[in-house]
Formats: structure tokens, C-alpha cells, sequence
């Protein structure tokens, strides 16, 4: 199905061509002035200067043959060359009842152009619970994933777990000192190692804060973590086998986690990952000429003349001989070009990584890691940040876990929802689940990506305003009234929209003309955000619809069906809205 913009810009398109003027003046948009009209062309103000004519004289005009026009209603020229009009409640509702035959897209049409995308989104260093810094990454990534895909491109999520780093090294240097007995440390050891892992996740876990702190005071121990990450990447035998501890022990809880979030990845790829390819590379850049040491490192100069801030040279090896992000992140590309030859590179990450994603993507250029016909594209997002405008925080001032907030913000919820008497002990707390995970992620999404927002679990949480809960309430509310059509008897069967005498629900018609240019739109601009506005306004108008209508008890039939039908065309939009957004609605609240 075409968009309903479009079509209706086709037709003021072929007003303006039989006036004499290119028909992509006629582009038609959402009027600016709701009260006025709905819809509005500014065409007349752009054309007046190429065809030498009064603004007005060709609004008029067009004017005049758009009221001609069975799709139109209500055609006005407006000073100072606009033309506003409605449209008439057949061609909306012909439009509307397309979207309702097409119950799987509502009216979305596929990409004429799709790509083959790898998301890289996620990226969690092992070894490490995941905290409230890491929710963005994920609910974005996945919401972008979710939305293209549905679009018709090929995405292959790939979570670029952080196992090659220092991190490693820390882990390891910490664990040669309180379990030197081991046989990973004994570098003569040529026997099978433990079957069992030398940690569990909780040790795993205090382990790494602990070592990186101590690394911070104390420069020997520093020194003996740096080494024992070179001699890993280098492929120490004793080293690798703990990496491969450190990945079993650490993925297991990821997986945990993601999955309570409702995040899902093809791919559980890492740094190591990349580590095979990192000889080949290096060689390679040198071969052209474009590394060369400084200070020791081996760097490629990126800088351009038409740079407007300085940019550092790409550090490809540490003086030591390690590899750094810049290292593996050359590598994963190389694989990345070689194993999916995708149209298209995405990485969902803190914007604050701008400048090394330059480094990068300039340096693959350069060396012709990446094709030119492949994109490179960084989407950079805020931070989350506590009431007080700072990072969020515990409230003994430790970094907060993600899976701490997310108890909090469920506990709050099952609070809320515990009220409602009619559900059961074992129902509120599943639904209780369901409504946290849309405060969390409707609570983030709506914010523009690149900026950063307060997380208010008050508001989040609460079940009025611009929040997940009441996009859910929208939709429970819904399923009740279509729930107690049938019980009475009716069949959602054979009904279809339609327009009552009344014409109340020419508003909520209207939104939901409008899906598929939001779905495009947030696809092509890589913002979930728009789909939330969308789903906002479309749940404004149903409520004011459900408080100006007598739906149930509408003595008409054939009106009554009417009704029905838009609430499940309403709740059809919604519900694919929240599935891309990467949540869904439980039957009761």
C-alpha cells in the first residue's frame, strides 16, 4: 500500500501539473494548524518565484481544481499561498479499510531497496554484570533491529562481547595470586585442565572490580595484568583456557539478563573473534605503507585537512606488541566484510565513542578493509542519568546493575498492580513483568537517541501521561471491549470500518492513516522515538473516542460493528507498535 501522504500528494500533484506547474509542488503534509484543516501544500509559495506568479493566484488555482476533487473536502487558499483542505470520509475510510484487510503489515509496504545489515549493539565486557549504561545499547539496537527488519532488510545482530582487553589481563593477574596452585599458571603444564570452572559468576564478578582498582594503586600489579593480557592475546595456553572459563561463566549470566530484557542477538561474537585476523592486518597496513611507529606504537594517521578538531592517529599495537579497540575493531570488520559482505554496518553505541568510530571507519577506508559501497554507520546515544541530573546511581553510590533497576522498577509496578483485586497473586506478577519491561524500554525509546534523559521511576511507572503503562492500558482496554463484543455474541469475523452518522472517530481514522509514514520514517531515520509519538497520539485519540462514543451499547448494529472494527484495527497498530519497540501487552491490568 502506498502511503496515505503520498497519495494524497499524488492527487494535489496532478492539480498543480494541470496549472502548469511540476507536480512535486504539490507534496501535501499534516497540517500545522489542526484546528484550520488537516492537511495543507505550501507548493504555491515554493512555485511563485519559478514561474514568476502571485503566490496566491496559483493557490487559488489550485485550490479550485483540488474541490473538484471526490478526495477532498473543506478546500481553501489561505494567504499567503497555502491551500488547506480535509479529506472526505470515503476516501479515508477506503484507505483505512486496505490497512484492515492487510492485518499482517496494516498497510506497511517492504523496502524497494533492501539491505544486508550487520547491528553491532550490546557490546558488554565479560566478566562484568551488566549495568544501567548498557540498557541503552541494547533497547535501541533492538528496537532498530525489530523495525528494519520488518521493513524487509537482512539484520544480523551481533553483541561484540569486550573478552580480549585488559580486562582479561586484570582477571587473570588477580586469580594467579589467591589460586596460584592452578595449572593455568604453571606454563609447563601440558595435561588436561580442570573440567569444572575455577570461579563461579558472584567471584567472577568481584573479582574484576577488585583488580581494576588495585591496578589503579598499585603500578606493579598494573604491570604483571598488562603483561598477562599480552601473553593471552599472544595465546598462552594456561591464559586461553581461563578466557574460555571467563566466556562460559560470563555469556551463561548475559544471556540471563538480555533475555529478561527481551533482547536477542544472532551473534555472540567477541574481540577474540577478531584476534585470527589481526597478524594479516597488520602486515597488511604496513605493506601500504599506512602504519608507522610513534613512540613505540604502531599508528596510521587519519587526520584530514578539512578537520575542524584535531584527530588522533589509529593505534593499531601498544608499544608492548597488545592489541587494542581499535585493533580488533579493524579485525571484526575484516570478518565482518569477508563472512556477510553486508550493504551496511551499524553500531549502536554511547555517542561518547564518536571519536574512535572516526578513527576507524577512516582507517578501514584507507586500507580498503571496507568496500566504498558499504556503509559505516554510528548512532551514537546519551546517557541515563538519576533525577539529580547525574549518572545513576545506587544509593550507596556504586555504579547501579541493570538487573537491580529492573527489580526496582518491577517492584514498583507490582505495587500498582497488586490494587486491582481481580488478578490473581501468580497474575500480578507476571503482568507486573510485562508493564516494568514497557516502563524501561517506552521510557528510553521516546528520547531521541543521541540525547541523554532523566530516568524518573515515578513517571516511568506511572499509568497516565506520555509512559509505557498507559500505552499498555490503551491496549488492555481495547482487548476488554472486543473481549465483551464476543462474549456477548458478536463476531470480529465479519465486520469492517466504517464512519457513523456522528463522525466521531474521524480523528483516530486519521492517526491511523498514518503508520506506515511513522514506520518508514523511524526506519529511515534510525529513531524508535517517532514511533513512540505515534503510538502516544494514536492512544490520545482511541481514549477520546472510548469517552465520546457509546461503543458497547450502541443500539445501531451495523454502527456497533463499525466501532468494533476500528478497535481492532486500533489494537492491530498498537500491538505491532510495541513489537518493534521491543515489548507487548499482557490480556488484563
Amino acid at each position: 500500500m502506498q502511503r496515505f501522504l503520498d497519495l494524497l500528494s499524488e492527487l494535489a500533484g496532478s492539480a498543480f501539473e494541470n496549472a502548469g506547474i511540476e507536480a512535486s509542488y504539490g507534496r501535501v503534509k499534516l497540517s500545522d494548524r489542526p484546528e484550520l484543516c488537516e492537511f495543507q501544500t505550501n507548493g504555491a509559495l515554493s512555485a511563485a518565484k519559478k514561474y514568476k506568479k502571485n503566490p496566491m493566484e496559483i493557490a487559488e488555482s489550485i485550490a479550485e481544481r483540488l474541490s473538484k476533487e471526490p478526495a477532498f473536502s473543506c478546500v481553501s487558499a489561505v494567504r499567503p499561498g497555502f491551500v488547506n483542505f480535509n479529506v472526505s470520509n470515503d476516501f479515508l475510510l477506503s484507505y483505512i479499510k486496505d490497512m484492515y484487510e492487510d492485518e499482517e503489515r496494516l498497510g506497511v509496504s517492504k523496502t524497494q531497496d533492501p539491505k544486508k545489515i550487520i547491528m553491532d549493539y550490546g557490546g558488554p565486557n565479560v566478566a562484568k554484570p551488566l549495568h544501567v549504561g548498557h540498557l541503552r545499547s541494547a533497547v535501541i539496537g533492538e528496537s532498530l533491529k525489530r523495525i528494519l527488519r520488518f521493513m524487509g532488510h537482512e539484520v544480523t545482530a551481533d553483541i561484540h562481547l569486550g573478552d580480549f582487553g585488559l580486562q582479561m589481563g586484570l582477571i587473570i593477574a588477580e586469580l594467579s595470586e589467591r589460586k596460584p596452585t592452578l595449572p593455568y599458571f604453571d606454563p609447563d603444564f601440558s595435561g588436561d585442565y580442570p573440567a569444572d570452572p575455577p570461579f563461579t559468576i558472584s567471584e567472577l564478578e568481584e573479582i574484576y572490580p577488585f583488580a581494576s582498582k588495585r591496578s589503579k594503586e598499585d603500578p606493579v600489579f598494573a604491570k604483571k595484568a598488562s603483561d598477562a593480557t599480552y601473553e593471552m592475546q599472544q595465546g598462552r595456553r594456561g591464559y586461553r583456557e581461563l578466557l574460555s572459563w571467563i566466556m562460559k561463566v560470563s555469556v551463561s549470566d548475559l544471556k540471563r539478563n538480555y533475555e529478561r530484557l527481551k533482547v536477542q542477538f544472532d551473534l555472540w561474537k567477541g574481540e577474540a573473534d577478531a584476534e585470527p585476523y589481526i597478524p594479516g592486518m597488520v602486515k597488511m597496513l604496513k605493506d601500504k605503507g599506512l602504519a608507522h611507529e610513534s613512540d613505540g606504537a604502531l599508528v596510521v594517521d587519519v587526520k584530514r585537512d578539512d578537520d575542524k578538531k584535531e584527530i588522533p592517529p589509529c593505534m593499531i599495537l601498544k608499544s608492548d606488541g597488545a592489541a587494542l579497540y581499535d585493533t580488533t575493531d579493524l579485525a571484526t570488520l575484516i570478518w565482518r566484510v569477508n563472512d556477510y559482505h553486508p550493504d551496511e554496518i551499524m553500531y549502536v553505541v554511547d555517542k561518547r565513542q564518536e571519536l574512535h568510530f572516526i578513527q576507524v571507519f577512516r582507517c578501514a577506508r584507507m586500507a580498503g578493509i571496507v568496500p566504498d559501497e558499504t556503509e559505516l554507520t554510528f548512532i551514537g546515544f546519551g546517557t541515563v542519568n538519576g533525577t539529580d541530573g547525574h549518572a545513576l546511581k545506587t544509593r550507596d553510590g556504586g555504579v547501579m546493575r541493570l538487573e537491580r533497576l529492573l527489580d526496582d522498577i518491577k517492584e514498583k509496578m507490582h505495587e500498582k498492580i497488586i490494587e486491582n483485586e481481580s488478578l490473581s497473586s501468580d497474575e500480578a506478577d507476571k503482568v507486573s513483568d510485562i508493564v516494568s519491561l514497557s516502563a524501561v524500554k517506552y521510557g528510553d525509546l521516546k528520547n531521541q537517541p543521541a540525547k541523554d534523559y532523566i530516568f524518573d521511576m515515578d513517571r516511568f511507572t506511572s499509568s497516565e501521561g506520555d509512559t509505557g503503562p498507559y500505552i499498555l492500558y490503551t491496549v488492555v482496554r481495547i482487548k476488554s471491549i472486543v473481549r465483551k463484543y464476543e462474549e456477548a455474541g458478536g463476531n470480529i469475523e465479519n465486520i469492517a470500518p466504517s464512519i457513523s452518522r456522528a463522525g466521531t472517530e474521524k480523528a483516530l481514522l486519521l492517526s491511523l492513516s498514518g503508520f506506515s509514514e511513522e514506520v518508514e520514517k523511524a526506519a529511515s531515520s534510525a529513531s524508535p522515538n517517532v514511533i513512540c509519538a505515534y503510538i502516544y497520539n494514536l492512544c490520545n485519540e482511541f481514549n477520546h473516542f472510548y469517552h465520546e462514543t457509546k461503543i458497547l451499547s450502541c443500539e445501531d448494529e451495523d454502527e456497533k460493528k463499525g466501532y468494533i472494527a476500528l478497535c481492532v484495527l486500533t489494537k492491530r497498530v498498537l500491538e505491532r507498535s510495541i513489537e518493534l519497540l521491543g515489548f507487548e501487552a499482557p490480556e488484563r491490568m
